[in-house]
């Protein structure tokens, strides 16, 4: 794939209309889609969202959070070409063996065409209320990841960890290419994690702050001898737009631009769909194209 592309977010957006924005998106040469991830609603959160100024959810009990993976399927069922990857998963509250069985039907049904974002998740009720400690968390996701890649890698395995223990198993059908993975995350420990992966993807970031994490991931890659290896960076940049805008980003190491380009165009979320398909196809002839030229 090149190493300048655009990805369409569908975050909050009704899920009927997913599939429809998805196909547009393949038309009009998008890459990807990004589908993210949350689990539940809580009234009342013990800690703040991460990624506004105030702490606060940009979002309200009735918007739409369908499960990614499900999502993925289906897109992959309705296009021939286009990809699509978690922005990010969750993984702290989740069980490790049930996700590698969702993965590896994802990989299937997909033909490839997927990438598994993950993250730890921000949320102590998420983790907790579903059946999984919060304490340790770090730890049991770098584990969980272990464990996804072996079972992904196919064949007769057993793992016998901290968190995690199981005899000999197998998983079929094993996906027939490797499922790259992108960490989220902003923390030194997240992007020391990233590091270790096939990318970083980003939340909500200002263009500044973005070029001091790029040049953090080269020194870490480079540290661990993958400096010469194929590396996505996935950015939410919210200070950079148009073409002059886009191409800024991607000389500064973006891989992989994430836009929902309807909001340039004055359709929000609850805007018909003609509406975001219209707004997919405008952005894709007067911007996209340009910037990639």
């Amino acid at each position: 794939m090149s190493d300048r592309k655009f990805t369409l977010a569908v975050a909050m957006n009704p899920l009927d209309e997913v599939v429809a924005l998805a196909q547009m998106a393949e038309e009009c040469g998008f890459a990807s889609i990004a589908l993210p991830d949350s689990l539940f609603y809580m009234e009342h959160a013990a800690e703040k969202y991460p990624y506004t100024p105030d702490g606060g959810r940009f979002w309200t009990p009735e918007t739409p959070w369908p499960d990614p993976l499900v999502l993925a399927g289906a897109i992959g069922v309705a296009t021939t070409t286009i990809r699509s990857y978690t922005q990010v998963m969750k993984l702290a509250s989740r069980n490790p063996l049930l996700l590698a069985r969702q993965l590896l039907t994802v990989a299937a049904l997909t033909k490839n065409r997927f990438g598994f974002g993950i993250g730890i998740g921000w949320s102590p009720e998420e983790t907790r209320w579903c059946g999984a400690p919060w304490e340790g968390r770090g730890r049991r996701v770098d584990e969980m990841l272990d464990v996804i890649e072996l079972v992904l890698g196919g064949g007769m395995v057993e793992h016998h960890g901290e968190f995690f223990d199981f005899d000999r198993l197998q998983m079929s059908p094993a996906p027939t290419e490797r499922m790259p993975i992108y960490v989220g995350g902003h923390t030194d420990i997240a992007l020391r994690r990233a590091a270790r992966y096939d990318g970083w993807t980003s939340a909500m970031i200002k263009y500044d702050d973005l070029v001091d994490v790029i040049a953090r991931l080269t020194k870490l890659r480079a540290d661990l001898g993958r400096a010469d290896q194929p590396y996505e960076i996935q950015a939410v940049c919210i200070d950079r737009f148009g073409i002059d805008g886009y191409r800024e980003t991607f000389d500064a190491g973006v891989t992989d631009i994430i836009t929902m380009p309807w909001l340039f165009y004055g359709a929000g979320y609850d805007a018909p769909l003609q509406a975001k398909l219209d707004g997919i196809r405008r952005f894709a002839d007067e911007t996209m194209t340009k910037a990639l030229a």
